[in-house]
Formats: C-alpha cells, structure tokens, sequence
C-alpha cells in the first residue's frame, strides 16, 4: 500500500507536502495550472509590496484631490480616503483568477516592513478568495538607533495588525537573524501566527566595477542552504503553536525528506522550479513516495517530527556540541 502523502500547514489539507514558493513561476495563470498538473499541492503567489500599495493609494488621492480647490464644496464630493477601494487591482485579480482555476490552495503574499494603513489590503485578499496570507516582512535595521527590542516589535506589531483584518489563517516569513530566535517565534505565534515559514532568504546587492554601481543580484540556492531551516525547524517542532514551512535549499526528493523528518508541514520549492520548470514537483513527489514506501512509512504525517529536537535520541545535535564536534572532527583534505 502506498504512503499517504497528505499533510496540513495552516489548517489546510495538502495533497502532499510541496508547496510553490512565491517567485515569478507562480505569477502566471499558465505556469500555476502546469504546476497543480505536475503534482503542486499548494501555490504561493509573488508578493504584492507595500510600496507598490502605498504608490496606487496616493495617485488615487492626487488625481482625487485634483481641483478640490476650485470651489469650497468641491471637498464635499471626494470620499475619505479610508474608504475608498485602491487596493491593486491587478494583483486582486490574479488571486480570484487563480481560484477559479486550481484546485489547491491559493496564498498571496504581502510584502512589507512598516505598521500602516497598507496592510489593510489583507481583508481585500480574503475577499477575493485566497485561502491563507503569507506575510513576508523584509526589513534590513541599518540606522544606529534601530535596536534589537524596537525591530521585534515592529515584527511583532505587523503581524498584529494584518491578523486583525482577516480571519484566514496568516503565515509569516521571517528572517533568520534574530539573536533569541526561539523567543521571536513564539512572540509572532501568541501575535496571531498561524504558521512561520523559516527563513526568508535576503538577497545581497553587488557592485559594477565598470560602470560603478550597486546592482541587485539574485543567486539561485543551492542545497546546502537547507540546514539552517531545518536546524530552527527541528528545534520549534512541538514547542510553538504554528505551522512550520520550510524555505530555501530545497532542491531534492533528499532534501525534503530532511526537512519533514525534522518537522516541517510542507517544503516550499522556488530556485529549483525555475531551474527545472513545474515538471519538477513530479520527481520531488515521487522520489518522497519511494522513499517512504521503501521504509514502510505509512504517511508523511507519522514521518513530521520524528527527527525533531524533541524527539530525536540526540537532542544535543541541533545545538552547540555539534558546532564543535564538525569543527574539530575536519581533517581537510590530503595533500
């Protein structure tokens, strides 16, 4: 009998545990329909910026605004701006487009870094249908007032407020570098959490020696990248009320099997598709299906976990005696 691959993230039942991670492959209709075809148990859709919400809201308000000085009644026939619908329209569309055409759960992703009037674009997610919302904060703290308390509380305050718009389940993306990372995540699960999707992976600027610029820079991961994820999967398994994700480095049917031993509910996938294209989610599928059934695993939901910090037979492993044991283990090679 075949393994039963199901597995629940957010309160929601996955076909199996590979999700699409939010990147350009799933911002098409046609890329989306090839993946749910290849095997996708769930998509999460590019992430709409704050900026770009902030930078419609105030065109709308300007082109309002325009004249409003011609005659004092004027005032009277512009709508207050909290209740007008500027919402990206665009966006809005892709996400009821895509309901319409999938069968799996359909996540928008809302990007941003500042407590403000843009995160009420998350009701207008709910509203178009998207099963869940996955906050991805990406804030870099490079003033030398920013402490590590204020940049949590910003986290913290975020999530606060994107929860209290929506009664969908909200999943956020968070950086790895917090120094008591432990702590952060049980602060953003007792915020309204629903699940954590570790780690968002910050992309580095580059320089141009010819032409003297900063340019961004995108590297596709690689599978090494993985252990990070599943170091803080490990340990937060059992010990958080949230859905875990992983994201970053996975690559491999290997690779995901690490990560749901470890204690991940779902495995998010985006360099290797846009490496591979959607045909890909098929070899992740099937190599977790063989490999699983060759160990008689009777499902993904008996395998989350069983390598967790809580339950493995050396807990020690995921903390610092393994640091030192592989430091003082290397040899080098030979020469």
């Amino acid at each position: 009998m075949s393994a039963d691959l199901r597995s629940r993230y957010l309160g929601l039942e996955l076909r199996n545990p590979i999700v699409a991670a939010a990147s350009p492959m799933t911002g098409s209709i046609d890329n989306l329909k090839r993946l749910e075809d290849a095997g996708i148990a769930a998509v999460v859709l590019p992430s709409l910026f704050e900026e770009q919400i902030e930078h419609e809201e105030m065109a709308t308000h300007n082109l309002m605004l325009a004249g409003a000085e011609l005659s004092p009644e004027a005032r009277g026939f512009f709508p207050e701006m909290q209740n007008y619908n500027t919402g990206p329209d665009q966006y809005l569309k892709l996400i009821e487009e895509a309901k319409r055409s999938l069968a799996v759960p359909v996540i928008p992703s809302l990007n941003g870094h500042t407590p403000g009037g843009w995160t009420h674009i998350a009701k207008q997610f709910a509203q178009a249908g998207a099963d869940a919302i996955e906050l991805n904060v990406y804030f870099l703290a490079t003033g030398q007032d920013d402490t590590s308390a204020s940049v949590e509380k910003r986290y913290v305050e975020l999530v606060a407020s994107v929860r209290s718009m929506v009664s969908i389940p909200v999943a956020v993306k968070v950086s790895p570098y917090f120094s008591a990372m432990a702590n952060m995540a049980t602060r953003l699960a007792e915020a309204g959490a629903s699940g954590l999707v570790l780690f968002n992976r910050f992309l580095q600027p580059d320089i141009l020696l010819e032409e003297l610029e900063v340019t961004p820079h995108l590297v596709l991961s690689t599978s090494d990248e993985l252990r990070l994820a599943l170091r803080w999967i490990a340990i937060l398994r059992g010990r958080i009320k949230a859905s875990l994700a992983a994201t970053g480095g996975a690559h491999t049917a290997e690779d995901v099997l690490k990560l749901l031993l470890a204690g991940a509910d779902c495995v998010m996938v985006a360099s290797s598709l846009l490496r591979n294209g959607p045909k890909h989610v098929a070899t992740l599928v099937g190599g977790v299906e063989k490999w699983m059934n060759a160990r008689e695993y009777a499902s993904v939901e008996q395998m989350k976990g069983s390598l967790s910090q809580q339950a493995c037979p050396d807990p020690a492993a995921f903390e610092r005696s393994n640091y030192m044991k592989a430091l003082t283990s290397y040899s080098g090679e030979s020469r």
